[in-house]
């Protein structure tokens, strides 16, 4: 959960239904890279990037995976999915937390296919080792600067000169 708690957490935010969406959608937009972590066999995390589908956000994230990576394997062991997303030349960071499912839909390959895909499935789209992977999302934090970098380092340094009393910018929970 985001910083709810801490005294310097002036701009914080729980939203949920369809303005949590909203708000994850907007932060999401443009990000084209992010990374998944779900449970290593062994119990420790594992993550890798993944690429983002530019589709706005609804409560679901869809990529292509290969049938045979482990992320599948693990996920066929637990469905637990934390993606994580940063731009930081927007100051923006988001941590979405949800559960992972896997398929062969031929439809929804087809429907998520690029020609950028081709690089990690050469025989294309009926490549007979890609899977969907759907990340059905509950919860999300998020933190954001709403300055510009210039206006943000001074901000920074007034906060720092009065203790913290200058708000740098919003971070939020939110239930999807």
């Amino acid at each position: 959960m985001s910083e709810k708690n801490d005294k310097h957490a002036k701009n914080y935010k729980e939203l949920s239904g369809a303005e949590g969406r909203e708000k994850i959608s907007e932060l999401v937009k443009g990000i084209k890279i992010a990374m998944m972590t779900t449970a290593a066999q062994d119990g420790s995390m594992s993550s890798r990037p993944m690429a983002v589908q530019d589709v706005p956000f609804d409560g679901t994230l869809w990529f292509l995976a290969s049938i045979e990576s482990e992320k599948i394997e693990e996920l066929a062991k637990d469905q637990h999915v934390t993606l994580t997303f940063a731009e930081p030349k927007d100051s923006k960071y988001i941590s979405l937390k949800g559960r992972g499912t896997y398929s062969q839909d031929k439809a929804k390959i087809h429907e998520l296919w690029n020609g950028w895909y081709k690089a990690w499935f050469p025989g294309g789209e009926d490549d007979p080792s890609i899977a969907v992977l759907r990340v059905d999302v509950s919860e999300a934090d998020y933190w954001e600067a709403n300055s510009s970098k210039l206006i943000l380092g001074i901000k920074y340094l007034t906060a720092a000169a009065t203790g913290g009393d200058v708000p740098t910018g919003e971070s939020g929970h939110v239930k999807v």
